[in-house]
Protein backbone atom coordinates (compact mmCIF):
# COMPACT_ATOMS: atom_id res chain seq x y z
CA UNK A 1 0.00 0.00 0.00
CA UNK A 2 1.09 3.57 -0.92
CA UNK A 3 0.70 6.54 1.24
CA UNK A 4 -1.52 8.77 -1.16
CA UNK A 5 -0.81 12.60 -1.07
CA UNK A 6 -3.02 14.76 1.62
CA UNK A 7 -5.03 17.74 0.42
CA UNK A 8 -6.00 20.60 2.82
CA UNK A 9 -6.83 23.42 0.56
CA UNK A 10 -9.86 22.83 -1.61
CA UNK A 11 -9.95 23.95 -4.93
CA UNK A 12 -11.57 27.25 -5.63
CA UNK A 13 -15.04 27.08 -6.66
CA UNK A 14 -17.62 29.68 -6.88
CA UNK A 15 -18.85 30.92 -3.23
CA UNK A 16 -21.92 29.15 -1.98
CA UNK A 17 -24.87 32.69 -1.90
CA UNK A 18 -24.80 34.16 2.27
CA UNK A 19 -27.47 32.53 4.13
CA UNK A 20 -29.30 33.51 7.30
CA UNK A 21 -27.16 30.42 8.73
CA UNK A 22 -23.75 31.89 8.06
CA UNK A 23 -24.74 34.60 10.30
CA UNK A 24 -23.55 35.37 13.76
CA UNK A 25 -26.23 36.84 15.81
CA UNK A 26 -23.83 40.33 16.28
CA UNK A 27 -23.52 39.97 12.47
CA UNK A 28 -27.53 40.72 11.97
CA UNK A 29 -27.11 44.80 12.74
CA UNK A 30 -25.42 45.44 9.98
CA UNK A 31 -26.97 43.43 7.37
CA UNK A 32 -30.19 44.63 8.42
CA UNK A 33 -28.80 48.01 7.66
CA UNK A 34 -27.37 46.76 4.78
CA UNK A 35 -31.13 45.29 3.79
CA UNK A 36 -32.71 48.79 4.93
CA UNK A 37 -35.18 46.73 7.03
CA UNK A 38 -35.21 46.90 11.15
CA UNK A 39 -32.86 44.46 13.20
CA UNK A 40 -35.98 42.64 14.49
CA UNK A 41 -37.12 41.30 11.37
CA UNK A 42 -33.92 39.32 11.05
CA UNK A 43 -34.53 38.18 14.43
CA UNK A 44 -37.70 36.78 13.73
CA UNK A 45 -36.32 35.45 10.41
CA UNK A 46 -34.10 33.68 12.37
CA UNK A 47 -37.02 32.14 14.84
CA UNK A 48 -38.73 30.39 12.11
CA UNK A 49 -35.41 28.85 10.52
CA UNK A 50 -33.85 27.87 13.99
CA UNK A 51 -36.91 27.60 16.15
CA UNK A 52 -39.67 26.36 13.57
CA UNK A 53 -37.21 24.86 11.03
CA UNK A 54 -38.58 26.18 7.91
CA UNK A 55 -37.20 27.95 5.17
CA UNK A 56 -40.62 28.61 3.58
CA UNK A 57 -41.11 32.46 3.91
CA UNK A 58 -44.65 32.15 2.79
CA UNK A 59 -45.28 30.33 6.06
CA UNK A 60 -43.96 33.39 7.66
CA UNK A 61 -47.01 35.36 8.01
CA UNK A 62 -45.94 37.89 10.66
CA UNK A 63 -43.49 39.07 8.69
CA UNK A 64 -45.20 42.04 5.67
CA UNK A 65 -44.81 40.92 2.21
CA UNK A 66 -41.93 43.44 1.66
CA UNK A 67 -40.03 42.62 4.45
CA UNK A 68 -40.34 39.10 2.95
CA UNK A 69 -39.46 40.02 -0.08
CA UNK A 70 -36.25 41.63 1.47
CA UNK A 71 -35.28 39.06 3.60
CA UNK A 72 -35.09 36.06 0.88
CA UNK A 73 -31.78 36.43 -0.37
CA UNK A 74 -31.00 35.20 2.97
CA UNK A 75 -32.34 31.96 2.79
CA UNK A 76 -31.10 30.89 -0.49
CA UNK A 77 -31.76 27.27 -1.40
CA UNK A 78 -27.86 25.98 -0.81
CA UNK A 79 -28.12 21.92 -0.24
CA UNK A 80 -31.43 20.68 -2.13
CA UNK A 81 -32.07 16.87 -2.39
CA UNK A 82 -31.74 14.72 -5.27
CA UNK A 83 -32.62 11.52 -4.34
CA UNK A 84 -33.13 9.86 -0.64
CA UNK A 85 -33.05 6.14 0.63
CA UNK A 86 -34.66 4.95 3.78
CA UNK A 87 -33.96 1.42 4.94
CA UNK A 88 -33.94 -0.89 8.85
CA UNK A 89 -37.58 -0.61 8.78
CA UNK A 90 -37.53 3.40 8.14
CA UNK A 91 -35.47 4.05 11.33
CA UNK A 92 -32.29 4.85 8.92
CA UNK A 93 -32.63 7.80 6.00
CA UNK A 94 -29.68 8.63 3.49
CA UNK A 95 -29.76 12.06 1.53
CA UNK A 96 -27.57 13.26 -0.88
CA UNK A 97 -27.85 16.51 -1.50
CA UNK A 98 -26.49 19.22 -4.58
CA UNK A 99 -24.68 22.38 -3.99
CA UNK A 100 -25.31 25.18 -5.80
CA UNK A 101 -22.61 24.60 -8.04
CA UNK A 102 -23.33 20.80 -8.45
CA UNK A 103 -21.02 19.61 -6.15
CA UNK A 104 -22.32 16.33 -3.92
CA UNK A 105 -22.47 15.71 -0.11
CA UNK A 106 -24.22 13.36 1.81
CA UNK A 107 -26.39 13.36 5.18
CA UNK A 108 -27.70 10.26 6.75
CA UNK A 109 -30.80 10.78 9.39
CA UNK A 110 -30.90 7.52 11.87
CA UNK A 111 -34.09 7.25 14.82
CA UNK A 112 -32.74 5.22 17.96
CA UNK A 113 -35.06 4.53 20.66
CA UNK A 114 -35.87 7.73 22.41
CA UNK A 115 -33.69 9.95 20.22
CA UNK A 116 -32.96 10.46 16.21
CA UNK A 117 -29.06 11.81 15.09
CA UNK A 118 -28.08 12.52 11.69
CA UNK A 119 -24.72 12.68 10.13
CA UNK A 120 -23.20 15.64 8.09
CA UNK A 121 -20.68 16.28 5.43
CA UNK A 122 -18.51 19.34 6.30
CA UNK A 123 -16.47 18.92 2.65
CA UNK A 124 -18.15 17.95 -0.53
CA UNK A 125 -15.06 14.73 -1.03
CA UNK A 126 -12.05 14.64 1.25
CA UNK A 127 -8.40 15.31 0.65
CA UNK A 128 -7.36 12.44 3.24
CA UNK A 129 -7.13 10.14 1.05
CA UNK A 130 -8.11 7.44 3.16
CA UNK A 131 -7.71 4.04 0.65
CA UNK A 132 -10.70 2.29 2.35
CA UNK A 133 -13.15 4.96 2.34
CA UNK A 134 -15.67 5.62 -0.50
CA UNK A 135 -15.17 10.03 0.48
CA UNK A 136 -11.58 9.41 0.46
CA UNK A 137 -10.67 7.97 -3.03
CA UNK A 138 -12.81 10.43 -5.28
CA UNK A 139 -10.86 13.07 -3.45
CA UNK A 140 -11.51 16.68 -2.53
CA UNK A 141 -14.07 19.19 -4.26
CA UNK A 142 -14.42 21.95 -1.80
CA UNK A 143 -15.17 23.41 2.10
CA UNK A 144 -18.94 23.15 2.20
CA UNK A 145 -20.01 26.99 4.18
CA UNK A 146 -21.53 26.83 7.63
CA UNK A 147 -24.68 27.58 5.99
CA UNK A 148 -24.68 24.68 3.90
CA UNK A 149 -23.52 22.40 6.71
CA UNK A 150 -26.38 23.75 9.27
CA UNK A 151 -29.23 23.33 6.63
CA UNK A 152 -28.46 20.02 6.23
CA UNK A 153 -29.41 19.31 10.32
CA UNK A 154 -32.16 22.03 9.77
CA UNK A 155 -34.10 19.84 7.14
CA UNK A 156 -33.53 16.69 8.67
CA UNK A 157 -34.51 17.98 12.49
CA UNK A 158 -37.62 19.01 9.98
CA UNK A 159 -38.28 15.90 8.70
CA UNK A 160 -37.32 13.72 11.66
CA UNK A 161 -40.43 16.34 13.82
CA UNK A 162 -42.67 15.59 10.28
CA UNK A 163 -42.31 11.43 10.60
CA UNK A 164 -39.71 10.89 7.94
CA UNK A 165 -38.36 8.17 10.12
CA UNK A 166 -41.62 6.43 10.23
CA UNK A 167 -42.71 8.36 13.16
CA UNK A 168 -41.71 11.43 14.54
CA UNK A 169 -38.59 12.16 16.78
CA UNK A 170 -36.38 15.36 17.82
CA UNK A 171 -33.19 15.31 16.52
CA UNK A 172 -30.51 15.32 19.84
CA UNK A 173 -27.21 13.86 18.07
CA UNK A 174 -25.34 15.61 15.48
CA UNK A 175 -21.93 13.87 14.41
CA UNK A 176 -19.78 15.41 12.07
CA UNK A 177 -18.86 11.55 10.18
CA UNK A 178 -20.14 12.16 6.98
CA UNK A 179 -17.72 13.44 3.82
CA UNK A 180 -15.20 15.38 4.32
CA UNK A 181 -12.45 16.21 7.45
CA UNK A 182 -14.29 18.66 9.37
CA UNK A 183 -11.02 20.28 11.34
CA UNK A 184 -9.62 20.84 7.88
CA UNK A 185 -12.85 23.27 7.21
CA UNK A 186 -12.06 24.65 10.91
CA UNK A 187 -13.80 27.81 10.49
CA UNK A 188 -16.33 26.99 9.46
CA UNK A 189 -17.29 23.79 11.17
CA UNK A 190 -16.89 25.50 14.07
CA UNK A 191 -19.12 28.54 13.13
CA UNK A 192 -21.75 25.61 11.75
CA UNK A 193 -21.43 24.08 15.58
CA UNK A 194 -22.47 27.15 17.01
CA UNK A 195 -25.27 27.55 15.31
CA UNK A 196 -26.31 24.16 15.77
CA UNK A 197 -25.87 24.15 19.79
CA UNK A 198 -27.05 28.24 20.38
CA UNK A 199 -30.81 28.32 21.33
CA UNK A 200 -32.84 29.54 18.77
CA UNK A 201 -33.52 32.98 17.46
CA UNK A 202 -29.47 32.17 17.28
CA UNK A 203 -29.41 28.07 16.65
CA UNK A 204 -30.87 25.25 16.95
CA UNK A 205 -30.79 24.51 20.61
CA UNK A 206 -29.16 21.16 20.13
CA UNK A 207 -26.60 20.40 23.44
CA UNK A 208 -22.97 20.40 22.52
CA UNK A 209 -23.28 17.13 24.77
CA UNK A 210 -24.94 15.69 21.66
CA UNK A 211 -22.72 17.20 19.16
CA UNK A 212 -19.49 14.59 17.89
CA UNK A 213 -16.40 16.36 15.98
CA UNK A 214 -14.26 13.67 14.09
CA UNK A 215 -10.65 13.98 12.69
CA UNK A 216 -8.41 11.76 11.16
CA UNK A 217 -5.75 13.75 13.26
CA UNK A 218 -5.42 17.35 12.79
CA UNK A 219 -3.17 17.91 15.66
CA UNK A 220 -3.08 21.73 15.38
CA UNK A 221 -6.58 22.07 14.65
CA UNK A 222 -7.34 19.51 18.26
CA UNK A 223 -5.07 21.85 20.12
CA UNK A 224 -6.97 24.47 18.42
CA UNK A 225 -10.23 23.10 19.21
CA UNK A 226 -9.65 22.60 22.88
CA UNK A 227 -9.71 26.50 23.53
CA UNK A 228 -12.31 26.89 21.86
CA UNK A 229 -14.89 26.31 24.88
CA UNK A 230 -17.16 23.74 23.19
CA UNK A 231 -17.98 20.95 25.13
CA UNK A 232 -18.61 18.76 22.11
CA UNK A 233 -17.16 14.94 21.86
CA UNK A 234 -14.03 14.94 19.64
CA UNK A 235 -13.64 11.68 17.69
CA UNK A 236 -10.30 10.45 16.19
CA UNK A 237 -10.40 8.01 13.53
CA UNK A 238 -7.68 5.99 14.05
CA UNK A 239 -7.86 2.84 12.67
CA UNK A 240 -4.47 1.34 13.68
CA UNK A 241 -2.63 1.71 16.61
CA UNK A 242 1.04 1.19 15.23
CA UNK A 243 2.60 3.99 12.69
CA UNK A 244 3.66 1.69 10.38
CA UNK A 245 0.19 0.62 9.08
CA UNK A 246 -1.49 3.58 9.85
CA UNK A 247 1.22 5.56 7.14
CA UNK A 248 -1.03 3.76 4.72
CA UNK A 249 -4.42 3.61 6.22
CA UNK A 250 -4.78 7.21 7.07
CA UNK A 251 -1.79 9.34 5.27
CA UNK A 252 -2.04 12.00 7.49
CA UNK A 253 0.15 9.84 9.80
CA UNK A 254 3.33 10.77 7.66
CA UNK A 255 2.97 13.97 9.36
CA UNK A 256 1.59 13.39 13.27
CA UNK A 257 2.57 10.42 14.26
CA UNK A 258 0.46 7.92 16.79
CA UNK A 259 1.54 9.10 19.70
CA UNK A 260 1.26 12.95 18.77
CA UNK A 261 -2.41 12.79 18.30
CA UNK A 262 -3.39 10.64 21.14
CA UNK A 263 -1.19 12.98 23.03
CA UNK A 264 -3.52 16.42 21.22
CA UNK A 265 -6.68 13.80 22.25
CA UNK A 266 -5.62 13.66 26.15
CA UNK A 267 -5.20 17.64 26.06
CA UNK A 268 -8.27 17.93 24.70
CA UNK A 269 -10.20 15.14 27.53
CA UNK A 270 -8.48 17.14 30.30
CA UNK A 271 -9.25 20.77 29.45
CA UNK A 272 -12.97 19.93 28.11
CA UNK A 273 -13.79 16.85 30.55
CA UNK A 274 -15.31 15.24 28.11
CA UNK A 275 -14.60 11.62 27.17
CA UNK A 276 -12.83 10.82 23.71
CA UNK A 277 -14.30 8.10 21.10
CA UNK A 278 -11.29 6.40 19.52
CA UNK A 279 -13.11 5.09 16.26
CA UNK A 280 -11.52 2.28 14.17
CA UNK A 281 -13.05 0.61 11.35
CA UNK A 282 -11.93 -3.40 11.28
CA UNK A 283 -10.64 -4.73 8.13
CA UNK A 284 -10.63 -8.55 7.22
CA UNK A 285 -5.99 -8.78 7.57
CA UNK A 286 -5.36 -5.73 7.77
CA UNK A 287 -5.77 -4.20 11.50
CA UNK A 288 -7.82 -6.64 12.99
CA UNK A 289 -5.33 -8.89 14.91
CA UNK A 290 -4.66 -9.59 18.20
CA UNK A 291 -1.78 -7.82 18.77
CA UNK A 292 -2.93 -4.91 17.31
CA UNK A 293 -5.77 -5.08 20.32
CA UNK A 294 -3.49 -5.91 22.61
CA UNK A 295 -1.33 -2.80 21.41
CA UNK A 296 -4.07 -0.52 20.91
CA UNK A 297 -5.42 -0.63 24.37
CA UNK A 298 -1.62 -0.44 25.62
CA UNK A 299 -1.21 3.39 23.50
CA UNK A 300 -4.63 4.81 24.93
CA UNK A 301 -4.01 3.64 28.18
CA UNK A 302 -0.71 5.27 28.20
CA UNK A 303 -1.37 8.29 26.46
CA UNK A 304 -4.86 9.14 27.37
CA UNK A 305 -5.83 7.12 30.21
CA UNK A 306 -8.64 4.42 30.81
CA UNK A 307 -11.29 7.23 32.04
CA UNK A 308 -11.00 9.77 29.31
CA UNK A 309 -11.61 7.29 25.94
CA UNK A 310 -13.43 5.07 24.68
CA UNK A 311 -13.11 2.55 21.68
CA UNK A 312 -15.95 2.59 18.79
CA UNK A 313 -15.50 -0.77 17.13
CA UNK A 314 -16.58 -0.08 13.51
CA UNK A 315 -17.53 -3.27 10.97
CA UNK A 316 -16.06 -1.94 7.43
CA UNK A 317 -18.94 -1.33 5.43
CA UNK A 318 -17.26 -2.35 1.58
CA UNK A 319 -17.65 0.01 -1.12
CA UNK A 320 -18.51 -1.77 -4.53
CA UNK A 321 -15.23 -3.44 -6.11
CA UNK A 322 -13.02 -2.90 -3.46
CA UNK A 323 -10.22 -4.91 -1.79
CA UNK A 324 -11.05 -4.46 1.83
CA UNK A 325 -13.56 -6.56 3.48
CA UNK A 326 -15.29 -6.43 7.23
CA UNK A 327 -13.65 -8.68 9.79
CA UNK A 328 -15.35 -12.12 10.58
CA UNK A 329 -18.01 -11.82 13.46
CA UNK A 330 -14.97 -14.11 15.66
CA UNK A 331 -12.20 -11.91 15.02
CA UNK A 332 -14.50 -8.67 16.29
CA UNK A 333 -15.65 -10.28 19.26
CA UNK A 334 -12.18 -11.21 20.18
CA UNK A 335 -10.93 -7.94 19.40
CA UNK A 336 -13.40 -6.38 21.56
CA UNK A 337 -12.68 -8.75 24.69
CA UNK A 338 -8.37 -7.75 24.07
CA UNK A 339 -8.91 -4.23 23.99
CA UNK A 340 -11.67 -4.63 27.50
CA UNK A 341 -9.27 -6.56 28.77
CA UNK A 342 -6.77 -3.48 28.84
CA UNK A 343 -9.15 -1.37 30.74
CA UNK A 344 -10.21 0.41 27.73
CA UNK A 345 -14.19 0.80 27.49
CA UNK A 346 -14.81 -0.79 23.61
CA UNK A 347 -17.82 -1.18 21.86
CA UNK A 348 -19.07 -2.61 18.46
CA UNK A 349 -21.35 0.50 16.50
CA UNK A 350 -24.29 -0.53 15.64
CA UNK A 351 -24.36 -0.91 11.64
CA UNK A 352 -26.86 0.94 9.60
CA UNK A 353 -28.11 1.26 6.24
CA UNK A 354 -25.18 -0.98 3.80
CA UNK A 355 -28.15 -1.71 1.91
CA UNK A 356 -28.98 2.03 0.59
CA UNK A 357 -25.38 2.92 0.45
CA UNK A 358 -25.05 4.39 3.70
CA UNK A 359 -20.99 4.17 4.25
CA UNK A 360 -19.49 7.58 3.59
CA UNK A 361 -19.08 8.70 0.38
CA UNK A 362 -20.69 5.83 -1.21
CA UNK A 363 -24.14 7.54 -2.75
CA UNK A 364 -22.35 10.19 -4.15
CA UNK A 365 -20.16 7.84 -5.62
CA UNK A 366 -23.01 5.43 -7.05
CA UNK A 367 -24.61 8.63 -8.46
CA UNK A 368 -21.87 10.10 -10.08
CA UNK A 369 -20.82 6.67 -11.75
Amino acid sequence: MTALPLVFDAPRRATPPRHLADLDPSDRAEVARELGVPRFRLDQLARHYFGRLTADLEAMTDLPAGARETLSGLLPALVTPVTERSCDGGATRKTLWRGHDGTLSESVLMRYPGRATVCVSSQAGCGMACPFCATGQGGLQRNLSTGEIVDQVRQAAAAARDGALDEPARVSNVVFMGMGEPLANYKRVIAAVRRIVEPAPDGLGISARGVTVSTVGLVPAIDKLTAEGLPVTLAVSLHTPDDELRDTLVPVNNRWKVAEVLDAARRYATTTGRRVSIEYALIRDVNDQPWRADLLGKVLRQHIGTSRVHVNLIPLNPTPGSEWDASPRPVQDEFVARVQAAGVACTVRDTRGQEIDAACGQLAASHQA
